[in-house]
């Protein structure tokens, strides 16, 4: 990159965390849905979350119960109000992706991190302890009174830092809750973490890395383990 960002904001769930939403409703359901119908069931899960986060602000907790009650309804499934403290609870206990921690903490020396995740305050210090890093900020969707990919989330991390997105560079592995508004945004550099779980979009500036060791080099960090980047865009 020809600049040195300000400051490195960070998507949490799936990007520096495991998101393990759909592998834990998976070992829940598994009971109650069969196994022709699992990757249908929770992809509807996967859609009814994005769909709950694009209104008015409400509990994390109550995303994850209207959305796997809704994913019940649509399917035909038995809900249980257990389901849904099972999901959220488990949330606590999801650890980092491989290299996440030391790639922050070479980072971490040369430019400050930010976390803005679509979590709650008392949630996110669980996830925060796990990553072990010096993060400079830490901000929640409910401290922005807003989800991602809403801009009144991001917009709210601007405020708090006093930086626009022109001094700033965001990271994600979500396109629909977090690049496509970044680009819109006018961040200066975006990288997508491609973990998998969604599709490369071409068009929005993002470069595509597939070892987060990458994004080290990409910021000009030195970092003697980062692998060379695959950049698309």
């Amino acid at each position: 990159m020809s600049f040195k960002p300000r400051f490195i904001s960070f998507d949490c769930y799936g990007t520096l965390i495991n998101f393990e939403m759909g592998p834990t409703a998976k070992r829940l359901f598994e009971g109650r849905v069969s196994a022709e119908q699992m990757s249908a069931f929770l992809h509807s899960f996967r859609f009814y979350r994005l769909d709950e986060v694009l209104g008015d602000f409400k509990p994390f907790f109550d995303v994850v119960a209207n959305s796997i009650q809704r994913t019940c309804h649509a399917h035909g499934i038995e809900y249980r109000p257990s389901d849904a403290a099972a999901i959220y609870d488990a949330v606590k206990t999801w650890q980092p992706h491989p290299h996440v921690v030391e790639t922050l903490e070479a980072i971490a020396q040369k430019i400050p991190l930010v976390i803005l995740s679509n979590s709650m305050v008392d949630l996110i210090p669980h996830s925060v302890a796990h990553l072990k890093v010096p993060f400079h900020a830490v901000y929640t969707a409910e401290e922005a009174d807003a989800y991602k990919p809403r801009a009144q989330a991001f917009e709210y991390m601007f405020d708090q830092l006093g930086c626009g997105p022109e001094q700033m560079v965001h990271v994600s592995s979500s396109f629909r809750y977090d690049h496509m508004t970044a680009f819109d945004l006018g961040f200066k550099g975006q990288a997508f973490i491609d973990r998998g779980h969604e599709t490369w979009c071409e068009g929005y500036g993002v470069q595509r890395l597939t070892d987060f060791r990458q994004l080290a080099e990409m910021v000009g960090v030195a970092f003697p383990q980062a692998a060379q980047a695959h950049r698309v865009g």
